[in-house]
């Protein structure tokens, strides 16, 4: 069943609702993890999906929480548990055979990038590149420290408060390449005219320089890994 330019598929014991979307001969898989109130249906997560699609990148969105959950403000922003929501997605791609050889990122959008960090700590041998769009990385708290994976942090120029916590989680991340890029004259959604186009080009090349980088070296996500 084809739904949003991919394939429905089922994540993890809860059979949490996706979309796949496959790319032929494709250089890395992309799980999506999204903020709290949204879902696998994000329009804006759709958008940077199809832009990596454009560049042979698999993408995977799907829903953090089941129906009941999403109701639950305090597991919205349970960041333990949706990391651990994002760890059933990249051990369900590790069973899938069309991606467990694939280079694996994730992309977060606020809370849902403090989850992707907290799961990239946990799971250092899997996750070769992080991208966070106007995310909320401070919520990772101590994890900052052990991520090893390289982090694109982009913020909107004019979202000041959160730009102020990138920062400061910046700062925290000691053990991997990281980079903050500014968006200019763009707020929290990234709605001004060009500024998602901004972000999808800037994650698109962040995966696929840090993709090709892991598989010359048959790094993070190849073969017979995590």
């Amino acid at each position: 069943m084809n739904n949003h330019n991919g394939e429905s598929v089922r994540i993890g014991p809860l059979g949490l609702p996706g979309v796949l979307g496959a790319m032929p001969h494709s250089s890395g898989l992309v799980v999506f993890a999204h903020g709290s109130g949204s879902s696998r249906l994000s329009p804006r997560n759709h958008f940077v999906a199809e832009a990596l699609q454009q560049e042979r990148l698999t993408t995977l969105l799907f829903d953090l929480l089941d129906a009941h959950e999403a109701e639950d403000r305090d597991k919205a922003f349970d960041i333990e548990l949706l990391a651990g929501r994002l760890e059933h997605a990249m051990r369900w791609a590790r069973e899938h055979p069309a991606l467990r050889a694939l280079p694996l990122g994730l992309f977060g959008a606020s809370t849902g990038a403090a989850a992707a960090l907290v799961a990239a700590a946990r799971r250092p041998e899997q996750v070769c590149a992080v991208v966070s769009r106007g995310g909320r990385p401070d919520l990772a708290g101590e994890a900052l420290t052990r991520v090893r994976a390289p982090t694109l942090l982009i913020v909107g120029g004019l979202d000041e408060e959160v730009l102020g916590l990138n920062r400061q989680a910046m700062a925290r991340m000691t053990n991997n390449e990281h980079r903050l890029d500014i968006v200019r004259g763009a707020t929290h959604l990234f709605e001004e005219a060009g500024a998602l186009q901004t972000v999808a080009r800037m994650a698109r090349a962040w995966f696929s320089e840090h993709f090709e980088r892991a598989g010359a070296a048959g790094g993070a996500g190849g073969p017979g890994r995590g």
